[in-house]
């Protein structure tokens, strides 16, 4: 039990291995996918605004009249502001603020913060450095540039700051990542159903090698009673042939009979026919053996063949292992022709199977190996057709199936 316990956890963790992959593929995938695009975002977000910051504090417009602007900064504004207008458009950044060198704004998008001083400090930009990175201004959130503008001899004379809104960022990464999602997606309903017809392919191939085991474990069990049986019949064989080859002839007959008990009651009419007579009396015993009880009918006068007693043989047999308990032969000889007939109380053979149950390889029956085998009816069929004979399957009065048949008696 604990064995197949853990065999079933590990084909259970085999089947859903595929799928379990495959999620943290595609998961691990679209994570690093969604990481590099954020990141790529931001990288060429941040080299645009400061690209548009480097160029306009190199222009010799931005250049002059900052090194002209004086503590009134009103002239420089109405110089500036429509080219800082143009440029925010055309760059499509948030903000373009120019200052002088005392951080006094000379460009805003707002107009009332023009000639203010600005709210982030610009100290380290005065003093010839560049900065790059995220700051709270007057319009938001900003991922901005601000680069220093140099005069003719190198001096500082202002700042010159480019920003974008965190907002306006975060909704094209948003963008990005609707268009990312339907091939994550995609992926993942790809790979599922490649994982599931591979899980199922290799659970129909698990049920066939456990049906192969199954099969294999009763065909060992199936070959190990038939040695212990077969060694059981030589041994009766051996006390047999002894008390025989010894004379004592009574003796090997009670014998035999107590190994494979045989019912005395044969027919009456039987008796004229020693084939028919053995057969009966071998039926008697197999069916006893399945508790069913055979009762039968004799009335015969010319020879009974050996086709005649397979056919009987066969159907009584196929009645006994169908599970009846109450098998009626009978055998009338009319005018040259055997009219047979094999009743049952079993559970009968339903309307819908009547039609294939003399095909071969039909049987609701299961051999010891577990394997049905469809023989019996299909060899009735064959040797009644051969002697031009008829077969007919209906229900008999004692509740199960009845095979009647007629074939030509041979003389």
């Amino acid at each position: 039990m604990a064995h197949w316990s853990t065999s079933r956890f590990v084909r259970l963790a085999i089947l859903l291995l595929p799928t379990l992959l495959v999620l943290a593929s595609v998961g691990v995938t679209t994570s690093i996918a969604v990481s590099v695009q954020e990141t790529s975002i931001r990288e060429a977000t941040g080299e645009r605004v400061r690209d548009v910051a480097m160029s306009l504090a190199q222009l010799d417009q931005v250049r002059t009249v900052l090194a002209r602007t004086g503590d009134d900064v009103g002239d420089a504004t109405r110089e500036l502001q429509p080219l800082a207008d143009v440029v925010e458009q055309a760059a499509g950044v948030d903000y373009l603020v120019v200052t002088d060198d005392r951080g006094i704004r000379i460009t805003h998008p707002t107009p009332a913060l023009r000639g203010g001083h600005v709210s982030t400090s610009i100290d380290d930009v005065l003093a010839g450095n560049e900065f790059l990175g995220t700051e709270r201004g007057t319009i938001g959130s900003t991922l901005r540039a601000k680069v220093p503008v140099r005069g003719a001899s190198g001096e500082v004379i202002g700042s010159l700051s480019v920003g974008i809104l965190e907002s306006r960022i975060a909704a094209d990464f948003e963008e990005a990542l609707r268009q990312l999602l339907p091939w994550a997606v995609g992926a993942l309903l790809l790979g599922t159903l490649a994982s599931s017809a591979l899980a199922a392919f290799l659970e129909r191939r698990f049920r066939r090698l456990d049906a192969l085991a199954r099969e294999s474990e009763s065909m060992q069990r199936t070959a190990a009673a038939l040695r212990e049986q077969t060694h059981e019949f030589h041994t009766r064989l051996h006390v047999i042939h002894g008390l025989v080859s010894h004379g004592d002839t009574a003796e090997a007959l009670a014998y035999i009979a107590v190994a494979a008990p045989i019912d005395d009651n044969s027919d009456a009419a039987a008796t004229r026919h020693p084939l028919l007579r053995a057969t009966l009396d071998a039926l008697r015993a197999e069916l006893g053996g399945l508790g069913a009880v055979l009762e039968t009918t004799i009335d015969v006068d010319s020879d009974v063949d050996d086709d005649v007693t397979l056919v009987l043989a066969n159907l009584c047999r196929n009645a006994g292992e169908a599970g009846a308990t109450h098998v009626r032969c009978a055998l009338v000889e009319v005018d040259g022709l055997l009219h047979g007939e094999v009743a049952d109380n079993g559970p009968g053979i339903a309307a819908n199977a009547a039609d294939r149950v003399f095909a071969r390889g039909v049987t609701s029956k299961l051999d010891p190996a577990g394997l049905g085998r469809g023989i019996g009816l299909d060899l009735v069929r064959r040797v009644i057709a051969d002697r031009d004979g008829t077969l007919e399957l209906g229900r008999s009065d004692l509740g199960g199936a009845r095979f009647r048949f007629e074939i030509g008696a041979r003389t």
